[in-house]
């Protein structure tokens, strides 16, 4: 198990703290990339959701300066199948699969318990991480996912999740446009030379999107409902939802609060599915708090 830097610097950017790592993984020899920064004695690791295009980077950028000047470590994970990690087509359980990756990096890294927020299908993994390695996890914070089941209020799938899923089938500006209006609550934010770059950064691993949708094929499930074992997670727990979130429906997250046993709930008003990122500057203050104290 080998780690490689790709850019001596040590400055807090995308290219400045980019790594590489070959881990096993159910057998197989892989290649993850993830991002390394700051040199505290405790490591917070962020793990991103699962829309095209996706990476550790994308989803977390507005939040990594912040926690490396409280002086954490802060890794990013790509996870297989996004960004540039390997590509992979996953038949059985995502969010177990990420979980068994994240082992293997932290193995590789020697650390042996870490904070963990996790967004979307990153809060799925984050459980299932924890579920699996319960002295491993200091305190965890989870944000429009975490495999409670589904929403017992709204349809599912939810609306945001197919227009993800007709994202990965038919990548094009339109359709990733109308993901993203109802991704965030502001979609003014969004301009179109941010979409452009997304999509850019999509069709440059169109092997990941077309893995992607064989996973789908071959398992619809990739994140199975751990509704009955939230229990069993007893690591503190904060657990914060956009109220106006078309992806995961609030409902979910109050069925994390209700079954883990140290969890507490925040809820961003005028807030879609991606908190860490649309209200930033509060996230950042909420959570290295609750890391804190």
């Amino acid at each position: 198990m080998t780690s490689q830097q790709t850019t001596p610097s040590n400055a807090v950017t995308e290219a400045g703290t980019s790594r590489f790592m070959r881990i096993t993984v159910d057998e197989r020899d892989v290649q993850v990339h993830y991002n390394d920064a700051g040199t505290g004695a405790e490591t917070v690791v962020m793990l991103h959701g699962s829309g095209p295009g996706a990476s550790g980077w994308a989803n977390f950028n507005r939040n990594v300066d912040a926690f490396v000047d409280a002086g954490y470590r802060v890794i990013l994970l790509d996870c297989l199948g996004w960004n540039k990690s390997d590509p992979i087509v996953c038949t059985t359980s995502r969010s177990e699969l990420n979980a068994r990756t994240l082992k293997a990096v932290l193995d590789g890294l020697n650390l042996d318990r870490v904070h963990i927020i996790g967004n979307s299908m990153g809060g799925h993994s984050t459980v299932a991480f924890a579920l699996a390695n319960p002295t491993r996890v200091g305190k965890l914070i989870l944000m429009g996912g975490g495999t409670g089941g589904p929403s017992q209020f709204v349809p599912m799938p939810t609306e945001g999740i197919k227009l993800l899923q007709a994202l990965y089938r038919e990548p094009t500006f339109e359709n990733l446009k109308k993901m993203l209006n109802v991704f965030v609550f502001d979609a003014s934010t969004l301009t179109d030379d941010l979409i452009e770059a997304r999509l850019n950064n999509m069709m440059s691993r169109k092997d990941h999107l077309e893995n992607f949708v064989a996973s789908l094929a071959a398992n619809p499930k990739q994140f199975g409902d751990v509704g009955p074992r939230l229990g069993e997670v007893t690591a503190p727990t904060l657990v914060i939802w956009g109220r106006d979130d078309r992806f995961v429906p609030m409902d979910c997250g109050l069925r994390l609060l209700w079954g883990m046993p140290n969890a507490e709930l925040h809820i961003f008003n005028r807030c879609g599915h991606w908190a860490q990122w649309e209200h930033a500057a509060k996230f950042n203050r909420m959570v290295l708090d609750f890391l804190a104290n």
